[in-house]
């Protein structure tokens, strides 16, 4: 049997085909003895499995032919694991041959055992040698023209009686490339600097800024390509195939926690900036974000960490020798003082593990099952006037009860599985299922003592400490069919897509005001029931119409139905005659649809170009609809060109520019600590990135992101707000107009220390926001920031620091402006003001790692 994976390597891409057939060399049996085991019964045999490879170079001697051919090689695995001797069964010509096995003779296995004791074997590799399409990606390694990337992972079967055993070697496949802003970020960069939470990880990708406003148990704030995302609003995250985002969430729409995600199981990110690719779903405004798990590794650890604040972390990872890198258990616990005048103390702790199996007829199943809880005390927000004045301190929060209370809490259980089938001539089939559970609580107060309660008007003054309650269980699952490639003609390849998913979600969510310390609720704002469920189709199809020129282009189409139990609606004002029942109950449905295409051409060997537009779709809260409503979606429209250069393996640069508009967008509304809309958003940008990698260990990503977004139909004024906080054309709120982002890491041998080489490590990473605008004119200061990493390591023990803004510098994560009293004053203002949560100041940590 054979098994095609495409590959695409350093110097070059080259499509290689692997499927081994291990013949264990198994003497004769024994004759039987008495009444034991069956005469002629052959002992138990593993087969090996792949331990490390190393990719094969496409030679230069056959590009100039686009030369195509076939090498078949016997490897004979030694007891070590180690190949030592290979054989050329079947010659494809003596370069592509000698090719093939200078690579394979740097493989290394857990070799075939006999009985459990370990013995030498023999592997039969058909190597198909095909001529690259493109040069790889600007960020990680994206394979060619969305061919799967290997996994050195293997599944074995037991041979039947007198038969040897047979060996496959798998890949994790790599979808088609969406243009210059598709990027796969790598382990090697993900891990150049230090990252306290997997949320963390996303800001090696350009233009993406992540900041923790609210503490580690609510949702981090994300800023991507010209998007305040908020918690999740305009970006869809998916971990393991996994949708993140919670639709209809009471705390902000789309709201995706991703501190379910422990850092050390990421093996790479894919964030697509723009909406190109028609498997984006719901909430890929500016992009969308995918975490792929895996221990490369493959060697169980205990890490041990301690450091500012009172910072106490373990980490154990369960990662078992021969099985497939996607194959672990992880798990952690946390425990924190936070900074500040102890407002910002947390515990929080999970679990994440998958387990990768293969079964009959040339299916594989991933199993993945994660758990995450937290509870987290948060400091809330500051006026900047008061830290001039002394009242407050820029790291503290308000002495006041209302203040002091604020909190946040929160736990997630999710569960999925994903089949897939992979044919010999390249099609594919996958089915995946998924479930969570996910809980939402916090105690928020951005506005002190302004609020009225509408159940009783003569209540005032008792503080605006707003608790908000989400609980929402999400079924579903997803079905595609990748077709072979086709030949439709000598100058043109066809290859298609079809795919369908569909989401239901039981949501239940409240928001009340609480009088601290008791938490006496004094006015209730929401209390509803949701059901909604989300129903997609997409077609995908890629054309290869010379070696010089691609499309890749579909189109995809959702339904969403809404049932809204608004308990709360047609409310009776305490001034009004009851009449009725409060409450109302409602149904509203919608369909989102729209075309994605990217052009991708390579005039030349180290240059890629491309174009590509898009339409994607933020579905609405639920609660907002009206009966019998078509959902009034936030319709998005991309369009992007960028280019890609390369010399060889070593640089690239890539730069791109782009135009997003948004039909309505949404904005953070301190007094009722959530989302609301606005009216349409332009932004027009430019990215440019850099990678380069020039020596073996030194590797350099840069990149910078400009644009210049703009509200282009604010909101009117009305006579319960004459004087709106947005102005047509003004600067959107939030949204820094420069981000710069640096990685940078060295690894080097040092020495040896009692027989063994001592590696040593060390990274940086930098971080550039301009000025941010804010409502009503203002400006935020800019931000630089600076996080650091050294470790060695020899063989089963490891000693790192990590330092987190290690030039302290004095920031404010976020920064607002509005309306508040907090009685600081004995004349309150009634003018906006800016207010801020302090970002973290200079935090250092140890850590010891056992490797097992």
């Amino acid at each position: 049997m054979c098994h095609s994976h495409a590959l695409t390597f350093a110097a070059a891409a080259v499509a290689i085909t692997m499927t081994g057939v291990a013949a264990a060399e198994t003497p004769p049996a024994a004759p039987a003895t008495g009444g034991g085991a069956a005469a002629g019964a052959a002992p138990e045999v593993t087969a090996p499995t792949v331990l490390t490879h190393v990719d094969a170079q496409y030679p230069a001697s056959a590009l100039a032919e686009r030369r195509h051919g076939d090498v078949v090689l016997l490897l004979t695995v030694d007891a070590d694991g180690h190949v030592s001797k290979v054989e050329v069964a079947s010659s494809g010509g003596s370069d592509l041959d000698e090719a093939a096995t200078f690579a394979a003779r740097q493989w290394t296995f857990v070799p075939a055992k006999r009985s459990g004791k370990p013995v030498a074997s023999r592997i039969r590799v058909p190597f198909h040698f095909a001529p690259p399409e493109a040069p790889p990606e600007l960020v990680g390694p994206r394979r060619n023209g969305g061919d799967p990337e290997l996994s050195p992972t293997t599944a074995t079967a037991s041979p039947a009686a007198g038969e040897p055993p047979e060996v496959r070697v798998t890949g994790r496949p790599n979808a088609p490339s969406r243009g210059i802003s598709d990027f796969r970020i790598p382990r090697r960069v993900l891990t150049a600097a230090p990252h306290g939470s997997g949320a963390d990880l996303l800001s090696t990708a350009p233009g993406v800024y992540i900041a923790h406003p609210e503490g580690e148990a609510i949702a981090q704030r994300i800023y991507l390509r010209g998007f305040d995302a908020e918690h999740g609003q305009d970006v869809e995250v998916r971990v393991s195939g996994i949708p993140m985002n919670q639709p209809s969430h009471i705390h902000g729409q789309g709201y995706a926690d991703l501190n379910l995600v422990i850092p050390e199981t990421v093996r790479s990110i894919r964030v697509i900036e723009g909406v190109y690719d028609p498997r984006q779903a719901d909430f890929a405004v500016a992009g969308s974000a995918e975490f792929d798990l895996g221990i490369e590794e493959r060697r169980s650890r205990v890490k041990a960490t301690y450091g500012s604040f009172d910072t106490k972390r373990l980490a154990a990872i369960w990662a078992p020798e021969g099985q497939a890198e996607e194959t672990f258990g992880a798990a952690t616990v946390r425990q924190t003082e936070g900074f500040g005048n102890g407002t910002r103390g947390g515990i929080s702790g999970g679990v994440l593990g998958q387990y990768k199996l293969a079964l009959p007829y040339d299916v594989t199943a991933l199993v993945h099952l994660g758990a995450y809880a937290a509870r987290a005390n948060t400091a809330g927000v500051v006026r900047r006037d008061d830290i001039a004045a002394g009242r407050v301190g820029f790291y503290d929060a308000y002495p006041d009860p209302s203040a002091r209370s604020q909190s946040g809490g929160t736990s997630r259980t999710q569960l999925g599985v994903t089949l897939e089938r992979h044919r010999d001539d390249g099609a594919r089939t996958t089915a995946a299922m998924w479930l969570y559970l996910a809980s939402f609580r916090s105690r928020t107060n951005f506005t002190g003592y302004v609020e009225r309660s509408r159940v009783e008007p003569s209540w005032v003054g008792r503080g605006d400490l707003i608790e908000q309650s989400n609980d929402d269980l999400g079924i579903g699952g997803a079905v595609t069919y990748r077709s072979s490639r086709l030949r439709a003609a000598s100058w043109l390849g066809v290859q298609y897509e079809l795919g369908s998913d569909v989401r239901t979600h039981r949501i239940s969510q409240t928001q009340n005001l609480l009088r601290a310390p008791q938490n006496e609720t004094w006015d209730q704002r929401d209390d509803a029931d949701v059901r909604q469920t989300d129903v997609g189709l997409f077609g995908d199809v890629q054309l290869g119409l010379s070696r010089y020129l691609r499309i890749r282009g579909g189109a995809r189409a959702d339904l969403l139905f809404f049932d809204v139990d608004d308990k709360l609606g047609n409310f009776i004002p305490a001034f009004q005659r009851k009449s009725h029942i409060v409450g109302f109950r409602r149904t509203a449905t919608g369909i989102a649809a729209g075309p994605r295409v990217t052009v991708e051409g390579n005039p030349q060997p180290w240059l890629r170009v491309s174009a590509s537009y898009g339409e994607g779709y933020r579905s609405p809260q639920a609660r907002t609809l009206e009966e019998g409503e078509q959902a009034p979606f936030a319709k998005v429209r991309s369009y992007e060109v960028g280019a890609t250069v390369r010399d060889g393996d070593r640089v690239s640069v890539s730069a791109v520019a782009y135009e997003t508009d948004l039909s309505y967008d949404l904005i953070f509304d301190p007094r009722g600590a959530r989302l609301e809309r606005i009216g349409p958003t332009t932004r027009r940008g430019l990215v440019g990135t850099f990678l380069a990698q020039p020596a073996d260990f030194l590797n350099v990503a840069l990149s910078a992101t400009y644009v210049h977004a703009t509200l282009d139909s604010p909101p009117l004024p009305t006579p319960e707000n004459p004087t709106p906080a947005y102005v047509e054309g003004q600067a959107l709120p939030y949204v820094p107009p420069l981000l710069v982002r640096s990685d940078v890491s060295v690894t080097h041998d040092v020495g040896m220390a009692f027989g063994k080489p001592l590696h040593a490590r060390a990274g940086w990473g930098t971080t550039f926001l301009s000025s941010r605008p804010l409502p009503y004119s203002q400006y935020s200061p800019p931000v630089f920031l600076l996080d650091a990493t050294v470790g060695v390591r020899r063989d089963w023990l490891e000693l790192s620091v990590d330092a987190f803004n290690l030039l302290d510098a004095r920031y404010a994560e976020t920064e607002y402006a509005f309306v508040s009293n907090w009685q600081t004053t004995a004349v309150p203002s009634r003018l906006p003001a800016r207010h801020i949560t302090a970002g973290a100041p200079r935090a250092v940590l140890a850590s010891v790692t056992l490797y097992l």
